[in-house]
């Protein structure tokens, strides 16, 4: 379950559940800055400050999808946490806009490629950047398949894939927000707040968390919106939904083992075997490639979006029309393993599930019913909880 290819030193150890600040602060700039959006609004097709599309060299850049005007962004980080059991501290980075309060917040976890730093808190750049210009708090950790940490040719039982405390760093990352707002400048109640005086002790929006996960991360996303499987090791079932995520984002995740499926993969990452979507009942929207083929995991074309095909309701499947897997390059920007590098492409695929997390967490919000208007290189598909489908 592979993608095809997709700071400093602590002065101490941390204790068990304890952070330590190993980052530096960076900024760097939208195309112009904007109050960060944080209720429900109208979006604008004008661009930023009604001047018109941005260029298509910016990470603000939206493509014809009508988007939020972007925002400055701060991101900070690694911010390290001594989790007990696991063999390395978990790592984090948080991207933040400028401004704004109330924001909610996105879970990206990244892929298992072979690059040393895509499968990492360093990957997904298009993405997590555009994210945070126009309104999210998005929280990505390095886990520990990563290819930086030299841990998937180990005996580490859960070696190569982790998949287990993929998702478990996730949950632990909502469990430990109080640290984290206390670690990152001007993630608390500051300056860098558009009105310091509004309700509340935070920037954040705990109640409209999302998760999002690219490849390996969508299995990961997937486990924690309800997606059930069994350990290999032992045979016990597993299932690890949270409750504080509401909605989540699944990009060209692996599938349902089958007859098509390559049986040396499942031979090298068997817990592939048991994915089960039926439990999956949170609210999804599924990404996939319509060219994501690859017989080095399945010779089914539907393989990469069986989280919708195979899940219950509420899901939309979001069809990108000639993707391949890395979906025009969401891995990270001018990644070597992009085989189908189209940065229109990732323009229209980060706005889509900008827009779509939007209406998911603020339910007031019309952004996803305009972005499927407004979209031309792919297809939309939605299915209702009771399972009654149709095409937008």
């Amino acid at each position: 379950m592979s993608d095809t290819a997709p700071c400093g030193e602590e002065s101490s150890k941390p204790r068990s559940g304890a952070f330590t600040r190993r980052a530096a602060l960076i900024g760097t700039a939208a195309i112009a800055a904007g109050a960060a959006v944080a209720e429900p609004s109208q979006a604008s097709p004008t661009g930023p400050n009604g001047h018109g599309m941005v260029t298509p060299t910016s990470y603000a850049d939206a493509g014809n999808i009508p988007v939020s005007e972007p925002n400055q962004v701060l991101t900070f980080g690694p911010i390290a946490f001594e989790v007990p059991g696991r063999p390395v501290p978990l790592e984090i980075k948080v991207n933040v806009p400028a401004v704004g309060g109330n924001l909610p917040i996105i879970l990206m976890s990244h892929g298992h490629g072979a690059s040393n730093f895509l499968s990492s808190l360093r990957g997904c750049g298009p993405l997590v950047d555009f994210w945070a210009a126009h309104g999210f708090v998005v929280i990505q950790p390095t886990h520990l398949d990563s290819t930086v940490l030299g841990l998937r040719e180990t005996d580490h039982p859960e070696a190569p894939l982790f998949w287990k405390t993929r998702a478990q760093d996730m949950s632990f990352i909502l469990d430990h927000l109080d640290e984290i707002e206390a670690a990152v400048p001007g993630l608390g109640r500051s300056t860098f707040m558009a009105d310091p005086g509004s309700p509340g002790r935070t920037r954040l929006d705990r109640r409209r968390v999302a998760v999002a996960g690219f490849s390996l991360g969508g299995h990961t996303a997937a486990m924690l919106l309800g997606m059930r499987t069994t350990d290999p090791a032992d045979g016990s079932r597993v299932h690890l939904p949270d409750a504080r995520i509401k909605a989540g984002v699944i990009l060209a995740a692996p599938g349902v083992a089958d007859e098509h499926t390559n049986q040396e993969m499942l031979d090298r990452y068997p817990v592939n075997k048991y994915t089960d979507f039926s439990t999956m009942t949170a609210p999804a929207l599924v990404v996939a490639g319509d060219r994501d083929l690859n017989p080095m995991f399945s010779d089914r074309l539907s393989y990469r979006w069986d989280a919708y095909t195979l899940a219950p309701g509420p899901k939309t499947l979001l069809m990108m029309h000639g993707a391949e897997h890395i979906l025009g390059g969401i891995s990270g920007y001018d990644a070597a393993e992009t085989s189908d590098e189209n940065p229109a492409r990732v323009a229209v695929l980060r706005a889509m599930v900008w827009a779509y997390l939007r209406s998911q967490l603020y339910p007031a919000d019309p952004a996803w019913q305009h972005a499927v208007a407004a979209l031309e290189i792919g297809s939309v598909e939605s299915k209702e909880a009771a399972g009654a489908g149709g095409r937008q």
